[in-house]
């Protein structure tokens, strides 16, 4: 037994933060960032919105394609850094929201690497046969994380949220799949403050310990080796070669690294689905963001091959192949 994604959604908030809007903000330019990261807009979600309404409006969209209520959902599975709250679960929100009251929901904390962690989840738990419809979020508010201050940062991170609606089905879709992770190098991109090592006070509010904290330089490089490795293994163990894959939906992080992952495993840069010059790194969203976005454009067909790659904090790893 197999599952076939049979919806997508996305939502990305109104709010369009360009690159000229930063200039007035840090000490930075259009030029640079456009040279370093391929951004050249992100989406900003009000302060009234949270990740569940993110990835509310996501969420109803892949339930309209998919042609199902909320109600016959029995599972919701959501990727996010940024939940609304520790608890209740950012799923649990959604649940209620969706009105889906027959679902059981929980999140997932993978950082950028989330929602291919989350696929792999889904894929075990449909193949139990406990789990006839399943709804897989990602829902990311990095705007609420960020320090306005450091231009580092600051330029990258983007709001949004996507959706998949994924059921049963007789072919294999997951191909192949690997994950990862390294929790030596989790001082490379964490947020210090919140947590039970280092609770809230005046004091880390005052010293910024609750934004998000990246160095960079060091991550790159990591990244591009990882992201190509991973993809290789995925390759070679779906039993196809890269000029089988139709399309290559990596994790929008930066235009630079998925351009140099892609001359790695050998692949054309037009096949590589590109958002990061709109939104930005959204996190988890970037993949089902895209995936949304090809799906509705009408680029990926049944049949497509699919390749699947991410990277983030922990550090963690994902890639995945799809049979569309």
């Amino acid at each position: 037994m197999g599952f076939r994604i049979v919806g997508t959604g996305s939502y990305l908030p109104e709010k369009i933060l360009t690159n000229f809007d930063l200039e007035k903000m840090v000490d930075t330019s259009d030029e640079w960032i456009r040279e370093r990261t391929g951004i050249r807009e992100r989406r900003i979600a009000s302060p009234q919105e949270a990740a569940s309404d993110l990835g509310v409006k996501a969420s109803q969209k892949a339930l309209q394609m998919a042609g199902i209520s909320p109600e016959d959902l029995d599972l919701i599975v959501v990727a996010t850094i940024t939940p609304d709250m520790f608890f209740p679960s950012t799923a649990c929100f959604i649940q209620q929201k969706l009105g889906a009251k027959n679902s059981a929901a929980f999140d997932i904390s993978a950082a950028c690497s989330g929602f291919i962690y989350g696929l792999v989840v889904v894929n075990g738990l449909i193949r139990s046969g406990k789990f006839k419809r399943v709804l897989l979020v990602a829902a990311e508010t990095l705007s609420k994380i960020t320090d306005w201050e450091d231009r580092s940062t600051c330029v990258l991170l983007g709001d949004g949220a996507g959706a998949c609606v994924i059921v049963p089905h007789n072919e294999k879709t997951l191909l192949s799949y690997t994950l990862g992770a390294d929790g030596n190098c989790g001082h490379l991109l964490f947020i210090p403050g919140g947590g039970s090592r280092l609770p809230a006070t005046e004091d880390t509010v005052r010293n910024k310990k609750h934004f998000l904290k990246m160095k960079g330089n060091e991550l790159f490089k990591i990244a591009v080796r990882v992201l190509a490795e991973s993809a290789l293994k995925v390759i070679r163990e779906a039993g196809i070669s890269p000029e089988d894959i139709s399309h290559f939906i990596p994790h929008q992080a930066n235009w630079r690294i998925m351009k140099a992952c892609a001359q790695k495993i050998g692949l054309p840069l037009e096949k590589i689905y590109v958002t990061v010059d709109r939104y930005g790194n959204t996190s988890a969203a970037t993949i089902p963001i895209a995936l949304d976005e090809a799906v509705r454009e009408g680029k990926v067909n049944r049949g497509d091959i699919l390749l699947l790659d991410a990277f983030g904090g922990g550090l963690t790893w994902g890639a995945c192949i799809l049979k569309w």
